[in-house]
């Protein structure tokens, strides 16, 4: 995964104007790419040494870039939230609008699932003020009118549908579906969130 410098907490080299040695920034890079794939699979607490391990660095490693849980769900999920938006322009650029908006939900979900196995850490570093609360739905939903927008001109997607309208259903989706469903559920329910979208005339019958 490759995680931008702009989603470092602030606590690190980086934030502080030292240059970042190339094998540290590996390491960083390497712990998020860890930390992605456990907290995607687990809504449990996650052992930081456990994460250090399969990262293969030493703990003190793990903390010398992220002192707490806090910083490392932090700078997870900033880089993880600025791929999904930096997602749509790209997949625009290679895929039909409408193809991209279905695999940029895909991409969403994917952020959605890590976000449940940091949901814990993420309410109270926000209520307590050591997680800076992030733009979340404000980003996502202009990544939204990105796509619509484009589908809009192509004549593939329907104009009268607000981008914030989009981002609830993509919601309720996610809200309504848990690690216990089938992937194959929610894919069956964003194919749906697709086809409404879809001007009248083209909706598949």
């Amino acid at each position: 995964m490759s995680v931008p410098e702009s989603s470092a907490t602030g606590r690190g080299a980086a934030a502080s104007g030292r240059p970042v040695r190339a094998d540290a920034r590996r390491n960083r890079d390497r712990i998020l790419s860890v930390a992605r794939d456990a907290f995607a699979s687990t809504t449990e607490a996650v052992p930081l040494d456990a994460i250090a391990r399969e990262a293969g660095v030493g703990i003190g490693t793990l903390y010398r870039h992220f002192p707490t849980r806090e910083a490392l769900v932090e700078a997870l999920y900033a880089a993880e939230l600025d791929e999904v938006v930096s997602s749509a322009p790209a997949l625009l650029a290679e895929l039909p609008p409408e193809a991209a908006l279905r695999a940029w939900m895909d991409r969403y979900a994917a952020f959605f699932e890590i976000k449940r196995g940091m949901s814990a850490t993420l309410r109270a570093g926000w209520a307590s003020g050591s997680i800076a609360t992030p733009a979340t739905r404000e980003r996502i939903t202009a990544a939204i009118a990105v796509i619509l927008t484009s589908g809009v001109q192509a004549g593939s997607l329907r104009a009268d549908v607000a981008p914030e309208d989009v981002t609830m259903m993509l919601l309720g989706v996610f809200l309504s579906t848990t690690a216990s469903d089938s992937p194959e559920r929610a894919g069956q329910l964003l194919d749906l969130v697709v086809d409404a979208l879809r001007p009248s005339a083209s909706r598949k019958g």
